[in-house]
């Protein structure tokens, strides 16, 4: 298969007219500066590594529009949350999952970290499959044509010495140990199935929700087996105040105390940290993930992006809530957040916040053979117009820093995965109506507005 770029990043800027060839999933050769040769198909405006969305929650996309209304803090819009929760089955969540990862496809995204802790029927009952869950959330990435990883979420607790209710019983395996064999069995079976869309790891859901003793044995698991984990650190101060209270420490130490730290960790927000927390995220070079548009629509705060990377901990992104999904504005949010915090513009480069939206997330999904435009990576790319009424009027010496402060998820025209091609002029080809699909998904899950 032959590409042919009018202008692409490849890591150390745009080129132009570069031919992109490629052998089933994989790049075989990325060459500048020449013409288009006979049969290439055209690849209009700047072309980027497919997009990475790592931290996702799917169902919470049946809450957009319906949690923005009225007021109230982080922990009213998660009882809403949990309403939702409660409602799914498999098949519902995998039309739901279905349809959110096809916008997340025709946004750029090609692979998708999943923290996925909905694991059982309501009440905390398994079902006869035990992972039938994660399995629908597995399918329905097939289903739109995107890779995941999915990041089964140990959630055992409903605060620090505090017992999991209403929904939240859903989400328990009652041990990290019968969390670990339950995951072992999907992770077992999805490498048997040859599913090649999807990977296995795995995601201590907070501190709050996974009691000290237990958060060894889930980051064991994860490294014995290589595995990416993820976990949800330091989103709120109420966390960290009762961290202190319980275990005399913040959680990013506690983390690190549990053997829970390092390269193949993501941090997700990472928000409320102290100087000794950056460090040590740094000195480790654990990941993290910021999803700027659910830490402002949900009035968390503003994380500390650029001091965590210069301390050598990398960024990526992800859409978490699904507010809006849009990873272009995830990452110019980071670089304008970092503005309202100091009072100063131009604390990263375009370039590096391309690397947070492709290269970075797809190591920390553990996929580090993804994310960049090169021989032997996956084949996976979007475009992006330069000629729409937001990306119109700068020249392609600035195509990176149109894409990053212009663009939006609307200016996506093709994207490939894997060598397929999956959206073309702006259109999913394989879920034909993305917005019927959503609304039904939705309409089929979410509360009645003011219930």
């Amino acid at each position: 298969m032959q590409w042919h770029a009018e202008f692409a990043w490849l890591g150390d800027g745009v080129a132009a007219d570069v031919l992109i060839e490629a052998d089933g999933e994989r790049f075989t050769s990325v060459t500048r500066g020449v013409p288009a040769p006979p049969g290439a198909l055209p690849l209009t405006g700047l072309t980027l590594p497919g997009l990475a969305d790592a931290h996702s929650h799917a169902f919470h996309r049946a809450l957009r529009a319906r949690a923005q209304a009225g007021s109230g803090t982080f922990w009213t819009w998660r009882d809403r949350m949990y309403e939702v929760a409660g409602r799914l089955d498999p098949d519902t969540y995998r039309a739901l999952a279905r349809a959110v990862y096809a916008e997340m496809a025709l946004a750029g995204v090609s692979c998708v970290g999943e923290f996925h802790y909905l694991h059982h029927r309501p009440g905390g009952a398994p079902y006869g499959n035990p992972n039938a869950m994660g399995e629908a959330l597995i399918s329905a990435a097939a289903d739109a044509g995107i890779r995941i990883t999915l990041l089964d979420t140990c959630y055992l607790a409903g605060g620090i010495e505090q017992p999991l209710k209403g929904p939240q019983l859903r989400f328990n395996d009652g041990s990290a140990g019968n969390w670990a064999r339950r995951v072992d069995t999907l992770y077992e079976q999805t490498d048997k199935a040859g599913r090649l869309h999807a990977r296995v790891g795995a995601a201590i859901h907070s501190v709050r929700a996974v009691p000290r003793e237990q958060i060894s044995a889930v980051a064991g698991w994860a490294r014995d087996r290589g595995a990416p984990l993820h976990v949800h650190l330091s989103e709120q101060p109420a966390e960290n105040a009762a961290c202190q209270e319980a275990y005399g420490m913040s959680p990013t130490r506690l983390l690190a105390e549990c053997g829970a730290l390092g390269a193949r960790t993501v941090a997700v927000h990472a928000t409320h940290l102290s100087e000794e927390d950056i460090g040590l995220l740094g000195t480790t070079m654990t990941g993290v993930c910021m999803c700027p548009t659910t830490e402002r629509d949900l009035a968390d705060g503003i994380g500390p992006a650029r001091d965590l990377s210069r301390a050598g901990a990398p960024i990526c992104l992800g859409t978490d809530q699904h507010a809006v999904i849009d990873l272009f504005e995830e990452a110019r949010a980071v670089e304008l957040n970092e503005r309202l915090r100091t009072r100063e513009r131009g604390h990263w480069t375009a370039g590096e916040l391309l690397a947070a939206a492709t290269s970075n997330g797809h190591y920390g999904l553990g996929w580090p053979e993804a994310g960049r435009l090169e021989p032997g990576a996956y084949a996976d790319l979007v475009t992006v117009a330069l000629d729409s009424v937001r990306t119109a009027g700068a020249g392609p010496e600035l195509a990176a820093e149109t894409a990053v402060f212009a663009a939006t998820a609307a200016d996506v025209r093709t994207v490939v995965v894997s060598g397929r091609e999956i959206v073309r002029d702006g259109r999913h080809l394989l879920v034909a109506d993305v917005p019927g699909a959503l609304a039904e998904a939705i309409a089929a899950v979410a509360a009645e507005e003011g219930s």
